[in-house]
């Protein structure tokens, strides 16, 4: 086939003990820890909600280095979210919960960084807010670990630090809509693709970085994120 223009590289993520994740869509699930939800101003078990990112905000992370990302224009307001983010392997529309595990490929750490301000300002005037999330490198995400290697994670730690200062801190059993039911709820709207990945949401803590601070973010049982703004 001959194209008019340079096609795009495919976006890919590394893989723990090789090989690469190639990236076809990026869902996240918006206020999806108590705490969390409560400092956005929101209690409760509300319905979940989803936004996107582009598969090209990804900024892959090679195990054991430090990534980084340009401080974004039109913000003085950069916030990070650390979460868990599951990589999808198997594709399908309308999974039922109770099968929703067998279309886990894997799990990564990953970073929804997020424009605070312009966020904020789209809610007030009603407006979508893809401008407060969407943007280039707004996805630092490191390996892929297969299912294989961390099991089924229901529980655990999930943690963020700021130039060794921790600020976010929580445990994935404390997700208010739990994997397998983000799966089922994804899928009602959309038919998931291998190479998706899916944000699970972030717990409390989030909070403003600026240039030259380093993020380190760890979830247990898959591994740890460092990203220095620049």
């Amino acid at each position: 086939m001959s194209y008019v223009i340079t096609p795009p590289a495919i976006v890919a993520l590394p893989v723990a003990g090789g090989g690469q994740f190639p990236v076809h869509r990026i869902y996240c699930v918006g206020r999806n820890y108590v705490e969390h939800a409560q400092e956005m101003g929101f209690t409760g078990r509300e319905p979940p909600f989803f936004f996107m990112k582009p598969a090209d905000a990804v900024v892959p992370v090679p195990e054991g280095e430090t990534g980084s990302i340009e401080y974004p224009s039109l913000t003085a307001n950069l916030h990070h979210e650390i979460e868990l983010v599951v990589a999808i392997g198997v594709g399908g529309r309308d999974i039922a919960a109770a099968n929703a595990r067998r279309h886990i490929w894997g799990y990564a750490v990953g970073l929804d960084m997020t424009r605070r301000d312009i966020q904020g300002e789209m809610k007030k005037l009603g407006r979508p807010w893809c401008i407060g999330k969407a943007f280039e490198q707004s996805a630092p995400i490191g390996p892929v670990v297969p299912l294989a290697k961390t099991g089924v994670l229901t529980s655990g730690p999930i943690t963020l630090s700021v130039n060794g200062v921790q600020r976010q801190k929580g445990d994935l059993k404390e997700l208010i809509w739990n994997v397998d039911e983000i799966i089922q709820e994804v899928s009602k709207a959309w038919t998931l693709a291998p190479g998706d990945l899916i944000f699970t949401g972030t717990p409390a803590g989030v909070a403003a970085v600026v240039r030259g601070d380093v993020m380190e973010g760890r979830v247990e049982g898959v591994g740890t994120l460092r990203v220095a703004v620049r």
